[in-house]
């Protein structure tokens, strides 16, 4: 931005400073610049001002300023400066100085400065200033060197700013600002204020302020858009002491919408998806995912949380919540999952807007918890029997199968306070690990010990441990205890018989009241009738958190649970404990402890506390009865002061019949109960302060599932200290929340897992309260927050609850998206219901499934109607808790509407056409389908195929389609267009026509109905096409014609082998292959041409050729030349053979000298382009020469060219015959008059030569027909230029209807002769053959398509056909010869061929000139003869530049000159003054008659004594004489100059003439275009008789020998001496001066066929005896004509004139039927077209303009120019004509010559004209007259008289027209005038017949129409009526032209239509077809 205004700034001092300045350059280079005036303007420079010493610049050597500047000056002061000027040229410099010229700048007195080297001189100026304006001036220093000025510039100070031209803005998001700055600066020397002023989107800051002089100030620019445009705006800035000046500056600004898109690893439908998978409990994972802008503006964006239920723990954390986002950039925002619930899943979304978007992005974040895997090794520990006093081990193994860290503990005193103790109550095992404990049994009575041992695990339930064992002491030995003896237990317990004892049991047992199952267990006989407690329902196997919170509750509620019946309750505590923990926070102290017994049996208690514990309890031991309860003492004793002491106290109950074995059976037998009592205490000294704990709790916030059940949550306390904790929850602070365990102790370094159980309730609070207390200190507490909610299930759907479908066919399928999303805490299970009458037009997938908290889910519904109509559907979607099946189920309806309709799809074109398409490629388009109808559709596709080909066979029907459609099966919306991609690949040239058929499909893709047709394609496979449009040639072949080029390179076969179809075998290779391996390839075609380049002289130019190649087709074409090298693989050296065949060393000669050439050899044209190839023959080398050439086109054809060309030695005389066989144009038998043919000898040499036909054999061929000449050769013998060709002449006449074939021998004299096969064929008109008409050759271009270089003629035809002609006519065509320089003017030159006989073409002009770019306009004659021929000949037009051709005759003269000089001058060397000194003799010798010894005896030889011809003499004369010159050339040492060599253009003429009857016969339409010489019939047919007389009566030509030197001797002798005989000369001239005699005007006649009367031929004048055309004679046509008005009978006719004109009728009539009258007026009319041509061609007539009419012709002819037929004027006006017409005069006798009848012609149409021209006027005005008087006489279908205004006011105008002067301006407005009123009349008499056609008055129009003076109104009323209509036509219609008013004409016209009752009709149609219309 602030380059481009540096850039401006740098343009504008380089205008100002004029050198140039490229602005293209980033950095512009400020360097000095060298001027003298004023520079202006104001320049913006990013650098700040800075005063700078004036830039020293150096002037011839004299250093000094540029300029001298005054600034700041006041009016009336004067200010000096000095101007230092110092030399620093190495020399002394003298200066002189030219003082300023106006007054304000003063100096000294003008006087020299000297300056020597180094030294300085300042020279003062003053500047006094006059007035307030800028002055400028100039001090001018001359010096030896030159001169160079200083200039003097005093500006004034004006308050300037510079600042750039536009400041662009960066692109801006909408909503949102970017800013800029700039930097302006004040660039005068005045202090400057400012304001700015700017619309918005733009604001300035600082909007004003005060800049000092030279002060810069940067402004900042923002850009704040609301809309996605392109803003522009100028900020305006003024400035100046009152604002008085301003300037602006644009601002531009281009904002954007914002568009942030959300990169995630996966994918949902509507949003991303970045998935976490299953993490394990208390670990934490992050991912990451990319916000892009891929928009090309910066944004700022916020990523907010979607809304969820309130009380939802978050588990996904996300740092990033707002941002700026650069274009194109990348942001990677860290997602971390922090899992907080085992088996849980949790979703939530993430929205990320941007302020101006215009949508936003959603990302779903989804993870999954996963908990530990722990087990046991074993359930049960069986420590057996065990001594009194003696401890066991067991070990057992802790296992975690799982990835997941595990934390466990068994609840059991970590002490010593029970018989079992354990190694490692707690712990953590690593994921998939296992450990090891040791268990120790350490009894203390001789009982069986039992006790289930709860270990915890982190978030899972518990595992329960069975440990027993039994003790015997010496005394007591209890029954052994075994594991099988607990699941009996078990068993028992769930049938509720473990409340008895044993003895009891066994009493039962032993009465059958019960009986033993097959596991042993008791169970109760089915007829048993004991107590209802015996007969209670089993209970269920409960939970493992159940039973363990059963195990350590004692609340009264729980202990009566049995009793309510309640199946998967527990049963009642057999022995409890109350209270079941005691806190001991006082010091020493002691406690009760009740144990009640809820069993029918007596029990024994036994306590097992440690000796050394500081619990004691009193007593250890007692027994129980059933149903009793009893208190026990514990006390607290510490050991020491300040510790905390816990431990859980154990008490074994057992029945007291368990403890004598004998008294127990075994399966009967019951373990005992483990009681425990929780005890913690301190013994901290009241004042002491606790020890803080160090701990950690995890998490403090614990969640339950809202649902109304019993859940169960677990939380860790880790002390992560080295002081024991101790711990207490009160459970009466959050009666809702149930923590197990209350109290306890947590070592150093160990954890204690806290079981929490809540049942949450719709009126439990938000948060529940719960306090855990830390080493007994109120100081030390962590609150639990604790949520128990019950919650509604909350599942929305989006919407209104209402989904729309679109219209759908019926059997299609509509699909809709719906998204549910479940805003509650709890999973749910959820289906969709749809009624059963809806099932089989509506479907939703998925049907059901499970929505996890907060989570979304999309479901596609599909509508599948099956019959149209609207269908209105209602569906349930049922839902409920995952964790709840059986509970109630909530449910929620949606409404759903479908209509249904019937479809169809159309193709936009029913026919597509392809056109050509390459066979074996392939073409791609576009198949446009739409669907009209308002529902989608779903189709499939299928195509039939039909082939046209040539050559049809049965396997065109077996190919496989050739059309390919991309997509088979779709769906196009409604009201859609699908584009169906469709290629074509044609296998074969033929027609190919596809029918697209389209089926309906259904939802499941089946078809329904029918098939339709969509459109049918058709395409023709084509091979590619080349063709030869055009030949030309240069060099040495220059002199041939275009159709002799056209035979000898076969251009005809070509272009048929190139339109024909290729082979198999030539589609081998496709395209150009280097595929042999020999250097003669294989040839895959069988198609051979000869490319024959004539022949020429050795060292001749080159042959050149040009062919013209087009695309004739519709698709590109690739063509390559391939040489022999090009086919061959390129070998290694030693893998080739060193054996050539002669073929393949002529061909390396070949290839390797570049004889033949091609250029461009490969190319390639699209459909219609055309490319010119050069094909080139070196004449380097004598000899015939070839060379195979390939011509490839890619995927066409192959033909192979064999290139020919022929070199001749320079001293052979040779004749280039391209084929040795000639066949001639068919004749037909008995046909009087054959045709004359032509055969066509080229002399390929650079001698000239003579030819003989022998005719030997055609003798032999008419004495074998009969002695009839069927063939003959006119002109056998000749001679021949070289690079020319001659003509033979023949004439085939055919006897019989069959081939005639003869071979003849042709010689060339001192040359080879050749043998000609001449072929004819002959037919019978009668037979079927057709007779062949004359076409010219229209295989050969008429017109030049590729120009040579250089050339700057062109013909506009090459080629003239005139066709089939008659004989003894001519037909003439026109040409133009065009320069197309711009500069060069061209001298041209036709050039005829040389003939015996008359010249049969001509050509007008014949040389002439032409400018640049101008045009030459030529008239081409043929002349044909009496007998019909075959005309062939080639017109050389030679174009010369005129400027060559000046400097060529200056050349010439110049040589001539030189030449006339060297005649006359002498050398004289020294040698021959020393020979001049030593003789005493003169030795001045002339240089023409000097001869070196060495030239003397060169040419010492004398010619031949006997030459063998005339021209042999003259030959030899002629060399001798060009010797001479040579010979003189190099003594003069001048060469004679050459004249320019001219460029030559062929014009071929063609033409067949036919006998008058054949012509007639034939071509019987066209005969009577052409004029038939009848004058040159006698001769033509004459000079045919003698012609075959001639032919017939040869004399062969004289022989070598005696008689002809003799002959040639004497007739040389003869005309030498006439030529030397002056009197002969001076008798030519007279001869030429002569005039022409009388008598060559006369020519025989026969006699006039009537006897000629002396008395009228006396009287009779003869105007042919008076050549000159008599003055009275001349007023007698008018006289007569101005007669003819008078009526008849006043003046009688006179006798003797109608004799006289009778006369004089037939001698005009015989004049009229002579052939030379016919010749003449043929003559004049062609050259009267030919003149207009001629104007029309120089611009003279414009023959399509159209012509402006000024006086009127008479009526008829308008009428027959007009109308295009003639009127009948009746038998007066015919008579009146006749009358008119002045019969031509003539001379009664016969013998009249030709030139007085022309003359008497001339005469008599210069009187007509004269005539004509004087009474036109008066004529046409008698005409119109009379016309215009009887305007009622003629219908009114007659367009003559169609009135328009009153008749007065037309004769009117004509009276007035007649009273002035023709061709005056006045008299042509009249004439306009009279011309618009006619035309007017005539547009409405046309209106009115078109209005009466309409109503069907086709018969009667023009009897309507017709009015004359008898026509009369028949009554009042109708009158009236047809007045009123005839008003109201003119008011309401444009009927009647403005400015013409009706009259009475057409009031009667009304008046029959009103009778008729179609008036009113022909008014209604007025206003339709004319209505009116306002200006």
């Amino acid at each position: 931005m602030y380059m481009a205004s540096v850039q401006y700034i740098a343009i504008e001092v380089a205008m100002l400073a004029d050198f140039p300045v490229n602005p293209l350059n980033d950095r512009i280079q400020w360097e000095p610049y060298k001027t003298h005036g004023k520079i202006s303007g104001m320049h913006r420079s990013e650098d700040p001002p800075k005063k700078r010493a004036p830039k020293q610049s150096c002037f011839l050597g004299v250093e000094t300023c540029a300029e001298l500047i005054w600034e700041g000056w006041e009016l009336g002061g004067e200010y000096t400066k000095s101007l230092i000027l110092k030399n620093v040229h190495g020399k002394l410099q003298k200066l002189t100085f030219r003082p300023p010229v106006s007054k304000f700048f003063n100096t000294l007195f003008p006087q020299t400065i000297i300056l020597s080297p180094g030294t300085s001189f300042s020279l003062p100026i003053s500047f006094r200033p006059l007035h307030k304006c800028e002055y400028v001036d100039n001090v001018e220093f001359h010096c030896k060197e030159g001169t160079f000025q200083v200039s003097l510039r005093a500006v004034m100070l004006y308050h300037a700013l510079e600042l750039p031209d536009s400041v662009q803005l960066p692109p801006c998001a909408v909503q949102h600002s970017s800013s800029t700055n700039f930097l302006f600066r004040n660039a005068s020397k005045l202090q400057t204020g400012f304001q700015w002023m700017v619309e918005p989107p733009f604001e300035i800051s600082p909007v004003s302020g005060l800049l000092e002089p030279g002060e810069g100030r940067k402004v900042t620019v923002t850009f704040k858009p609301q809309e996605a445009l392109v803003y522009q705006a100028e900020a305006s800035c003024t400035f100046g002491d009152n604002g008085e000046s301003s300037c602006t500056i644009l601002l531009r600004g281009l904002s954007k919408y914002p568009h942030l898109q959300i990169i995630s690893p996966g994918q949902e439908e509507g949003c991303g998806l970045l998935e976490f998978g299953s993490i394990a409990i208390g670990s934490s994972l992050e991912k990451h995912f990319e916000i892009y802008n891929p928009s090309l503006v910066s944004t700022s964006f916020s990523l907010t949380r979607l809304r969820k239920a309130a009380l939802m723990e978050s588990v996904f954390q996300c740092d990033v919540h707002e941002g700026h986002m650069a274009s194109h950039s990348v942001l990677k925002v860290p997602v971390c999952f922090t899992p907080l619930t085992v088996d849980s899943t949790s979703v939530e979304y993430f929205s990320l807007t941007c302020p101006g978007a215009v949508s936003r992005d959603l990302l779903k974040v989804t993870g999954s918890c996963i908990g530990p895997v722990v087990s046991l090794s074993s359930s049960v520990v069986d420590f057996g029997c065990v001594e009194e006093g003696v401890e066991a081990m067991r070990i057992i193994h802790i296992i975690n199968s799982s990835s997941v860290l595990a934390h466990y503990q068994f609840d059991m005193d970590p002490g010593s306070h029970s018989v079992f103790t354990l190694d490692q109550p707690s712990g953590t095992l690593p994921a998939n690990s296992s450990l090891s404990l040791h268990l120790r049994f350490h009894p203390h009575h001789p009982i069986t010990y039992h006790k289930r041992l709860a270990c915890l695990i982190l978030h899972r339930e518990p595992l329960f441990l069975d440990l027993i064992g039994t003790c015997h002491s010496e005394l007591l030995k209890p029954a052994i205890l075994h594991p099988r003896h607990l699941y009996v237990y078990r068993l028992n317990l769930l049938r509720g018989l473990t409340c008895y004892p044993p003895d009891i049991l066994s009493a039962m047992l032993a009465e059958h009241k019960l009986q033993l199952d097959e596991n042993g267990a008791l169970l109760f006989q089915e007829d048993s009738s004991e107590d209802t407690a015996l007969s209670k329902q089993p209970l269920s196997k409960p939970r493992a958190m159940e039973e363990y919170f059963h195990k350590n509750s004692t609340n009264e509620a729980e202990v009566d649970t049995y009793e309510s019946g309640d199946p998967n309750s527990f049963p009642m505590h057999h022995v409890t404990v109350r209270p079941s923990e005691l806190c001991f926070n006082a010091g020493p102290a002691s406690r009760s402890v009740s144990i009640t017994n809820h069993t029918k049996g007596k029990l024994t208690l036994l306590w097992t506390p440690p000796a050394d514990s500081p619990f004691s309890i009193t007593p250890l031991t007692c027994d129980l009865s059933p149903l009793k309860s009893t208190a026990f003492r514990v006390a607290y004793t510490p050991k020491q002061h300040n510790v905390f002491n816990a431990a859980e106290l154990e008490c074994f109950a057992l029945y007291k019949v368990l403890r004598d074995h004998q008294q127990t059976e075994d399966h009967t037998l019951c373990p005992p109960w483990c009681l425990t009592v929780r005890v913690t205490a301190h013994s901290f000294q009241p004042g002491n302060e606790h020890f803080i704990p160090c701990f950690s709790l995890q998490h403090p916030q614990v969640m339950f599932p809202a649902l109304s059940q019993v859940c169960y949550r677990t939380v860790l306390l880790q002390n992560t200290g080295d002081l024991p904790i101790i711990f207490r929850l009160d459970p009466e602070e959050c009666p809702a929340v149930c923590v197990l365990p209350p109290s306890g102790l947590v070592p150093p370094g160990s954890h204690q897992i806290f079981t929490l159980r809540s049942t949450p309730a719709e009126d439990h609070p938000a948060s529940l309260p719960l306090t855990l207390q830390l080493n007994a200190s109120p100081k030390h507490t962590q609150k639990l927050s604790v949520v128990s909610v019950v919650e509604q299930l909350r599942v929305v759907v989006e919407g209104d609850g209402t989904l729309f479908f679109r219209p759908t066919a019926m059997g299609s399928c509509s699909k809709r998206s719906l998204r549910v999303r479940n805003l509650s805490r709890v999973p749910v299970n959820f289906y969709w219901r749809v009624c059963g009458s809806d099932q089989k037009a509506l479907s939703v997938q998925p049907d059901s499934g499970i929505l996890q908290p907060n989570e979304s889910q999309v479901q596609t519904w599909s509508f599948t109607p099956l019959e149209e109509k609207i269908h209105s559907m209602k569906t349930t979607l049922t839902f409920w808790p995952a964790q709840t099946p059986d509970c109630k189920k909530s449910r929620l309806s949606v409404k759903i509407v479908g209509l249904a309709a019937k479809g169809s799809i159309q193709a936009d074109c029913s026919v597509l056409d392809l056109g050509e398409v390459l066979v074996g490629g392939c073409k791609s388009f576009e198949v446009p389908l739409m669907n009209s109808g308002s529902s989608a559709i779903s189709f499939s596709l299928t195509v039939l195929q039909s082939i046209t080909a040539p050559h049809f066979s049965e396997e065109v029907l077996q190919d496989p389609s050739a059309l390919e459609i991309d997509t088979m099966k779709a769906t196009i919306p409604a009201r859609c267009k699908l584009l169906i991609r469709t290629t074509v690949r044609p296998a074969r040239k033929a027609r190919y026509c596809w029918t697209i058929r389209y089926h309906i499909l259904n939802a499941s893709g089946l078809v329904v109905g029918e098939p339709c047709s969509l459109c049918q394609v058709q395409a023709e496979g084509v091979y590619p096409t080349l063709e030869v449009t055009d030949v030309r040639s240069s060099g040495s072949m220059e002199g041939l014609s275009k159709l002799q080029l056209w035979r000898l390179f076969s251009l005809d076969s070509l272009n048929t082998y190139l339109h024909s179809d290729p082979s198999p075998p030539e589609l081998t290779y496709r395209v150009p292959t280097r595929h042999s391996l020999s250097r003669c390839p294989p040839v895959f075609t069988s198609t051979m041409l000869d490319f024959n380049f004539s022949a020429a002289p050795l060292g001749a130019d080159p042959s050149n050729v040009l062919l013209m190649f087009e695309n004739t087709g519709s698709i590109h074409v690739e063509w390559s030349f391939l040489l022999p090298e090009d086919q061959q693989i390129e070998l290694e050296y030693w893998a080739e053979s060193g054996e050539f065949t002669p073929t393949e060393l002529h061909q390396m000669k070949v290839q390797d000298n570049r004889l033949f050439s091609i250029s461009p050899r490969t190319g390639k044209l699209q459909p219609g382009q055309q490319r010119a190839v050069q094909l080139t023959y070196r004449h380097d080398f004598a000899g015939i020469y070839r060379l195979p050439v390939l011509l490839k086109l890619s995927h066409g054809r192959e033909i192979l060219l064999n290139f020919v060309g022929v070199t001749v030695e320079r001293d052979r005389r040779y004749i280039h015959i391209p084929s040795n066989r000639h066949v001639f144009a068919p004749v037909a038998v008995g046909g009087f008059y054959p045709p004359k043919q032509v055969y066509e000898l080229y002399n390929g040499g650079a001698l000239p030569l003579r030819y003989h036909v022998d005719i030997s054999p055609l003798q032999q061929l008419q004495k074998d027909n009969f002695n009839h000449p069927v063939l003959q050769c006119l002109n056998p013998d000749g001679e021949v230029q070289p690079g020319h060709t001659v003509t033979l002449d023949w004439v085939f006449s055919p006897l019989e209807a069959k081939t005639y074939s003869v071979d003849i021998p042709i010689y060339v004299l001192e040359g080879d002769s050749m043998l000609v096969t001449f072929e004819g064929y002959g037919f019978d008109q009668r037979d079927s053959v057709p007779f062949q008409f004359h076409d010219g050759y229209p295989a050969v271009p008429g017109t030049q398509k590729v120009a040579l270089p250089g050339q700057v003629a062109f013909l506009s035809e090459e080629r003239v056909s005139f066709g089939d002609i008659p004989v003894c006519s001519r037909s003439t065509r026109i040409l133009f010869l065009t320069n197309v320089s711009h500069s060069d003017k061209i001298l041209y030159s036709w050039r005829f061929k040389e003939q015996d006989d008359k010249q049969a073409v001509e050509i007008h002009p014949v040389s002439g000139s032409l400018a640049a770019g101008e045009s030459a306009f030529c008239i081409l004659t043929i002349y044909t003869s009496g007998s019909p021929t075959f005309y062939q000949q080639d017109l050389i037009c030679e174009i010369t530049p005129e400027e060559a051709l000046a400097q060529y005759q200056i050349e010439l003269q110049q040589w001539e000159l030189e030449k006339e000089r060297e005649k006359h001058e002498f050398t004289i060397t020294e040698k021959d003054l020393m020979q001049t000194v030593s003789q005493t003799k003169p030795t001045q010798v002339c240089i023409a008659e000097q001869k070196p010894p060495s030239e003397t005896q060169k040419y010492k030889t004398l010619p031949p004594i006997r030459s063998s011809s005339t021209e042999a003499v003259l030959e030899w004369s002629n060399a001798r004489q060009n010797r001479m010159e040579s010979k003189v050339q190099q003594q003069v040492g001048r060469r004679h100059p050459e004249p320019p060599h001219p460029v030559l253009l062929h014009l071929g003429v063609t033409a067949r003439s036919h006998s008058l009857l054949e012509y007639q016969s034939h071509f019987p339409s066209h005969f009577n275009k052409h004029h038939i010489y009848r004058s040159l019939q006698p001769k033509l047919s004459q000079s045919r008789s003698n012609e075959s007389k001639l032919s017939s009566t040869h004399m062969l030509p004289l022989t070598n020998g005696p008689e002809r030197d003799i002959l040639t001797y004497t007739l040389t002798s003869l005309l030498r001496s006439l030529l030397d005989d002056p009197q002969f000369h001076q008798a030519l001239q007279n001869a030429s001066a002569e005039p022409v005699p009388y008598f060559t005007q006369l020519r025989p006649a026969s006699p006039l066929p009537f006897p000629l009367q002396s008395a009228p031929v006396a009287q009779a004048p003869c105007p042919v005896e008076n050549p000159c055309p008599d003055p009275q004679h001349t007023d007698r046509p008018v006289t007569v004509k101005n007669t003819q008005a008078q009526p008849e009978g006043e003046c009688g006719p006179d006798p003797h004139q109608e004799l006289h004109q009778e006369l004089r009728m037939k001698v005009q009539e015989s004049i009229r039927r002579s052939p030379e009258f016919s010749d003449f007026t043929e003559e004049i009319l062609l050259n009267t077209l030919q003149n207009l041509m001629m104007e029309a061609f120089l611009g003279e007539l414009v023959l399509t303009a159209r012509p402006r009419i000024i006086a009127l012709p008479p009526c008829s002819a308008r009428r027959n120019s007009f109308g295009s037929r003639r009127q009948s004027r009746g038998p007066v006006e015919s008579e009146r004509a006749r009358n008119q017409q002045h019969p031509l005069v003539t001379s009664p006798g016969p013998y009249k010559p030709t030139s007085v009848l022309l003359s008497n012609l001339d005469r008599q149409s210069s009187n007509k004209a004269s005539v004509s021209s004087g009474s036109e006027v008066q004529l046409e005005c008698v005409s119109e007259l009379e016309q215009e008087r009887n305007p009622w006489r003629t219908p009114c279908s007659s367009i003559s008289i169609t009135d328009g205004e009153s008749d007065q006011e037309l004769q009117a105008f004509i009276m007035m027209r007649n009273q002035v002067d023709k061709d005056t301006e006045e008299w042509e407005k009249l004439n306009y005038d009279i011309h618009t009123l006619k035309c007017a009349r005539r547009e409405v008499c046309a209106r009115w017949k078109k209005i009466l056609l309409l109503l069907g008055y086709q018969m009667e129009v023009d009897l309507l129409l017709a009015v004359n003076k008898q026509s009369i109104l028949r009554n009042g009323e109708d009158i009236e009526r047809a007045r009123e209509l005839l008003h109201t036509v003119c008011e309401e219609s444009s009927l009647f032209p403005r400015g013409v008013e009706p009259n009475d004409r057409y009031l009667l016209v009304m008046d029959r239509l009103v009778s008729l009752d179609s008036a009113e009709d022909f008014l209604r149609l007025a206003k339709e077809k004319y209505p009116r219309t306002e200006l």
